[in-house]
């Protein structure tokens, strides 16, 4: 199925988690239908439309939680340069938030609906995917793969358990920025499988980053471009609803390309930047 440039994310509905102590959470749920501003309309007038189900799925956008190499760039943009900082895990407030959107998730019902988690195959956004979506603390005795196992990253964390947890699937095009910043740069793919044993790894070609360059950085409309062709793959999957973790300039310049043809406040519920840890759910649909 091809997906165009044609507006098809629709109504976000967001859950932002704590990014410090004066952060609270909030929450909305509206439902899924598209209130846009037809170009033959005044911008100030709401038109509404329908579609089957059968042309739709519900995407649950995540921005991986508050990782080292967040705290370092926000003092010094330099930072953003240092191999101290290759492949970034979560700091402890990072875990927190993780923490606190599980909550949401489980509360609200939504880790029962969720058929797939997509993880973009770094440190940060793989043990925010189980940290949220995963089964609960990994136990002696149950026989079921470990999503995580314990400290990884140096975290602390206790190992995590599959059970009773949808499939998980790493994969590289909803990776961020790419080039020049060592915290972009992933690890191989042989280390992963030994961290994250029951994250499917399967779709990534090359054990080596081959992707990331130490002196070309991925320009906007790359990323946006790479973006669309992400899309373009989750369409073409079965499963009808799915959450995607990934990151903040992904996220950006990606859902940047949709909601030019909705009211001025919901292209920007869709195009605002996200928070670390935020949540965001969105309807994709096919417009034939």
């Amino acid at each position: 199925m091809l997906i165009t440039h044609d507006p098809i994310l629709l109504n976000s509905t967001f859950v932002p988690t704590p990014i410090s102590k004066h952060r609270c959470a909030s929450q909305r749920s509206p439902p899924f239908l598209c209130f846009s501003s037809p170009s033959d309309m005044d911008t100030k007038a709401a038109g509404q439309s329908l579609y089957p189900l059968h042309h739709c799925k519900t995407l649950h956008l995540v921005r991986h939680a508050q990782g080292f190499h967040n705290v370092e760039g926000e003092k010094n943009y330099e930072a953003y340069m240092s191999y101290d900082l290759f492949d970034a895990n979560l700091t402890p407030l990072g875990w927190k938030q993780v923490d606190n959107l599980r909550e949401h998730v489980k509360t609200s019902g939504l880790s029962k609906r969720i058929e797939l988690v997509i993880a973009s195959p770094l440190l940060r956004t793989m043990q925010t995917a189980v940290g949220v979506f995963g089964g609960e603390a990994y136990t002696d005795g149950i026989n079921v793969p470990r999503l995580m196992n314990d400290n990884v990253g140096d975290s602390g964390r206790p190992a995590i358990s599959s059970l009773n947890a949808p499939p998980f699937i790493a994969v590289e095009l909803c990776r961020e920025h790419l080039g020049v910043h060592p915290c972009d740069k992933r690890r191989s793919i042989t280390e992963y499988r030994h961290m994250f044993p029951a994250i499917d790894f399967s779709l990534i070609e090359n054990d080596d980053d081959i992707l990331w360059k130490p002196d070309i950085r991925e320009k906007n409309e790359e990323v946006g471009a790479r973006g669309l062709k992400f899309l373009e793959w989750l369409w073409t999957r079965k499963e009808k609803e799915i959450a995607v973790v990934t990151h903040s300039g992904f996220l950006f310049h990606t859902l940047s390309a949709f909601g030019n043809d909705c009211h001025p406040t919901v292209k920007s519920e869709i195009c605002t930047h996200f928070a670390n840890c935020e949540l965001r759910s969105m309807v994709i649909i096919d417009r034939g």
